[in-house]
């Protein structure tokens, strides 16, 4: 019997639903946190009849077949790249994009990835890095001497040292586009890499056509909304439950069957 195997599928997808709202959940005060979403689709027809073919003696031509499906596979689990709210902090190392665009970092191996979390500090040389120590990109260095440092909405940014009244400048912030940003490829502490589904990144300025602009002293909040993610979890819970009861009913279907043919 089919029906049990098709079933099975449905909750085998409402599992993993489940699982991509559970992670959701749990980021949902993560700083730059995009919340996913699991997309599915259907399995294979069997086809019993085609439709659009001569009928018997080709009298007239079938309007409709028979196919009947296979179950739902996991097409995609989907990041869902809208901005989220912004928090004031004043910490004068917290970056915020208002818009489309990605602070750019350099990696551990030297590879260039990509975070929408801009909670920087400086490390021991004044260098601007992330929480997890890896370097912003943009060479910005920021003296030891410093009193203030001010990042304007185009990504210049500004120290004030001891004994100057002028801002000097030390260094300009570049942020990077993709022509697909469900195509880069999450990897954990809050940071994406370029695939060949994401397209190659391309480099602007803050507050240039189609790029961001920079909030000091904001932290982007997860884009995650408890209640979608409530609603959501609810709707995953009464599609196992249906699911299991086709099993159920599907099983007991099967031991009528068995128990007539003895």
């Amino acid at each position: 019997m089919k029906a049990l195997a098709i079933a099975a599928t449905g909750m085998n997808a409402q599992q993993t639903n489940l699982e991509v709202i559970a992670n959701n959940i749990a980021n949902i005060n993560t700083t730059g946190y995009k919340r996913a979403r699991a997309e599915f689709s259907d399995l294979l027809y069997q086809v019993d009849r085609m439709q659009g073919v001569p009928s018997r003696a080709n009298a007239a031509i079938v309007p409709e077949g028979v196919s009947i499906g296979l179950g739902v596979k996991t097409a995609a689990v989907r990041n869902v790249h809208i901005q989220g709210g912004l928090t004031n902090t004043g910490n004068q190392f917290d970056l915020a994009l208002s818009g489309k665009g990605w602070f750019q970092i350099e990696g551990a191996d030297g590879q260039t990835l990509y975070s929408r979390a801009g909670s920087f500090n400086t490390n021991a040389t004044g260098q601007l890095v992330t929480v997890d120590g890896y370097v912003v990109d943009g060479g910005i260095v920021v003296p030891a001497n410093a009193l203030e440092v001010v990042v304007n909405d185009s990504g210049g940014v500004f120290a004030r040292v001891a004994g100057q009244t002028d801002l000097q400048t030390i260094g300009q912030l570049q942020l990077a586009n993709f022509a697909n940003e469900a195509g880069l490829a999450p990897l954990g502490d809050n940071l994406f890499a370029e695939t060949n589904a994401s397209g190659p990144a391309i480099e602007g300025e803050p507050g240039s056509p189609g790029f961001a602009t920079i909030k000091q002293g904001y932290l982007e909040n997860s884009n995650v909304d408890p209640v979608k993610e409530i609603t959501e979890l609810i709707s995953a819970q009464r599609a196992y439950e249906m699911n299991s009861k086709v099993i159920q009913a599907a099983d007991e279907m099967a031991a009528v069957v068995s128990k007539n043919l003895r």
